[in-house]
């Protein structure tokens, strides 16, 4: 990837801001964090670099019980999160490489959805960010629910 990681963080937080789907949007230690505003507990959808230059788009929470949502509904449904990002991804005109996906807690206490980004364009990262937004902002409790 050939262009400066931190010229396309800048890039896709402004994109990321003027979509008006993200609470706060901030760059901090290297890593884009916007705000998942209608979570029923914090969570942000983040941009991060890897050691090998490459991008992840991620839904991180340290809220086990969000993430508990978020599988269960998925569970319930049989949906799998990177058909689902794909068909997003699809709609936003994305016409690159399909999503991969990885679920985990990470070394610091974090539920970690991710796939890696096949690009470095800002555009093309945007998209990504907003397709994880558009499928998890309505799984489990990032809607803004609560108690069933």
């Amino acid at each position: 990837m050939g262009v400066q990681v931190a010229d396309v963080l800048s890039r896709v937080a402004e994109i990321a801001r003027s979509s008006g789907k993200f609470g706060a949007v901030r760059i901090e230690g290297g890593i884009l964090k916007c705000a998942a505003p209608e979570s029923a507990e914090p969570a942000d959808y983040r941009v991060t670099p890897d050691g090998d230059g490459s991008l992840w788009v991620e839904l991180v929470t340290e809220d086990r019980w969000l993430s508990g949502s978020i599988e269960g509904e998925l569970v319930h449904s049989g949906d799998k999160i990177n058909e689902l990002v794909d068909e997003e991804l699809a709609d936003l005109g994305w016409d690159g490489e399909a999503s991969s996906f990885e679920h985990y807690r990470s070394e610091d206490m974090l539920y970690t959805f991710r796939s890696k980004i096949p690009t470095d364009d800002p555009e093309g990262v945007s998209k990504w960010l907003l397709a994880y937004e558009l499928v998890f902002g309505e799984l489990g409790d990032m809607a803004g629910g609560d108690e069933d």
